[in-house]
């Protein structure tokens, strides 16, 4: 899992932004902090919660000059569909393989939904070079992380 101080681990996905493209994180790190918000599994609460709240502060992110992406095992398909049920602006990557969960030391199951090999939540603010500069890891799933903290560490990133 990596810390603040640390590399983030580079992945190339598919991304879910109303078509399904690729997407390489490190392409994206140059052009300013980068915020991922992983998360368990679309259209559950808890999830929907998060991805509205991080829609809602987008306008701050952005004027920090910063790019938000969310990141979760469920399939670009049904993630296009989530960003529209939501009015997401903001992407949303596949990782299907589990492979970047993996990386980041997030994969855990929730049996109770059926949900296995899923990301915890979580959320990592890079700098332009790629280096994590803020991490907050859910204790539990269903809680989110505090969103003005969230800000300002993107507006110090």
């Amino acid at each position: 899992m990596p810390s603040t101080g640390d590399e983030a681990p580079d992945f190339t996905n598919k991304v879910a932004n109303g078509d399904v493209e690729e997407f390489t994180l490190s392409e994206h790190t140059g052009d300013g902090p980068v915020v991922l918000a992983f998360f368990p599994g679309a259209f559950t609460p808890p999830c929907s919660n998060e991805m509205v709240a991080l829609e809602e502060h987008l306008g701050d992110f952005e004027d920090a000059g910063a790019s938000v992406y969310g990141v979760s095992a469920d399939s670009p398909f049904s993630l296009n569909a989530f960003r529209d049920e939501h009015d997401l602006s903001f992407p949303l990557v596949s990782d299907m393989n589990r492979e970047t969960i993996q990386d980041y030391g997030l994969e855990i199951d929730i049996a109770d939904l059926g949900l296995y090999g899923v990301a915890n939540r979580a959320v990592y603010v890079l700098d332009s070079e790629g280096t994590v500069t803020y991490e907050w890891v859910a204790d539990s799933p269903e809680n989110e992380p505090d969103y003005d903290e969230l800000v300002d560490a993107v507006e110090s990133a």
